[in-house]
């Protein structure tokens, strides 16, 4: 099958773009620059050049393919708004080639977007005040095609997809840690995050464009929820360094924004049982800790 992908040059996308192909399937991936190209093409993908704001370019690529795989995501966090209309937009010009089409779309989204303090599953609403709330704008987006004909499904990924050459929320306290002498987590560092290793993912997605039903939507988490604490203390036993507790305000200073020494303090734990139930999705690779353990996380960054 033809698949067109966005964001197959990203964190997770490349690891995407391998499996898909593996599996045997034909790859034509969104590039917007010569280097992502050229990547792309290193991973047995066709570049398809253009942007997010290049809708004619999405329509294109989505007109000549069986179906989609939107995981891109960009723009600029001060202007949340702004964002939520880039992958709103995008979706809509995606989707509209397949409808009536019964034609998969996999568009991503990440568990933030839960209520906070509860185990929530995949039937759970998600939080219109929440910490990742600009997320939800592009999930209904999704899950509107699945009324016009399109088999249109949504993969929430955890905060913390983990992997070689990670640069997301995990090397972002690794670096705090090294810059501060210490590893910290808030509070009592009880609060829970779900994880899930990037090559899990990877065969989540290819599962959710092969048979997910119309109107899925499915949890990206091999880990319900890893105390930050745990987390924490095996960031300083690698680095030789104290852990200490924060207190809210302590945090805000500590971390490099306000924001994120919220998205740190957050309790979110999460179930995938039905989504492993759906599709038979069946995590076997490394958990964060054993990653962060024995993984490329810790090692001396070079000079």
């Amino acid at each position: 099958m033809q698949i067109f992908v966005t964001g197959g040059s990203g964190q997770t996308g490349p690891a995407v773009v391998t499996e898909l192909v593996a599996a045997g399937h034909r790859v034509t991936a969104l590039a917007r620059s010569d280097a992502a190209a050229a990547r792309l093409e290193s991973l047995g993908a066709i570049p398809h050049h253009g942007t997010l704001d290049d809708h004619d370019s999405l329509r294109r690529g989505a007109e000549a393919a069986d179906g989609v795989l939107h995981m891109a995501y960009g723009g600029d966090f001060s202007d949340l708004d702004d964002m939520m209309r880039r992958d709103r937009t995008a979706i809509e010009a995606l989707g509209r080639p397949l409808e009536h089409s019964g034609k998969p779309l996999v568009v991503t989204s990440g568990t933030l977007v839960m209520p906070e303090g509860r185990e929530t599953d995949e039937e759970d609403e998600p939080d219109a005040d929440g910490i990742a709330a600009f997320r939800i704008a592009g999930e209904r987006a999704c899950l509107d095609l699945a009324g016009r004909g399109v088999r249109a499904s949504v993969v929430r990924l955890a905060p913390t997809v983990h992997g070689p050459k990670d640069h997301g929320f995990i090397p972002m306290l690794v670096a705090t840690a090294r810059r501060t002498g210490v590893s910290a987590y808030v509070g009592d560092g009880a609060n829970r995050w779900p994880a899930v290793h990037r090559l899990d993912a990877a065969g989540l997605f290819r599962l959710a464009w092969e048979k997910a039903p119309a109107g899925s939507v499915l949890h990206g988490v091999a880990e319900s929820g890893v105390t930050m604490k745990s987390i924490a203390r095996t960031i300083a036993r690698g680095l030789d360094l104290p852990t200490v507790s924060l207190t809210p305000d302590q945090a805000a200073g500590h971390y490099v924004s306000p924001f994120m020494a919220r998205v740190y303090a957050f309790d979110a734990p999460v179930s995938s049982a039905r989504t492993r139930e759906l599709l038979g999705w069946s995590p076997t690779r490394p958990t964060l800790l054993d990653d962060l353990e024995h993984g490329d996380y810790l090692a001396t960054p070079a000079s």
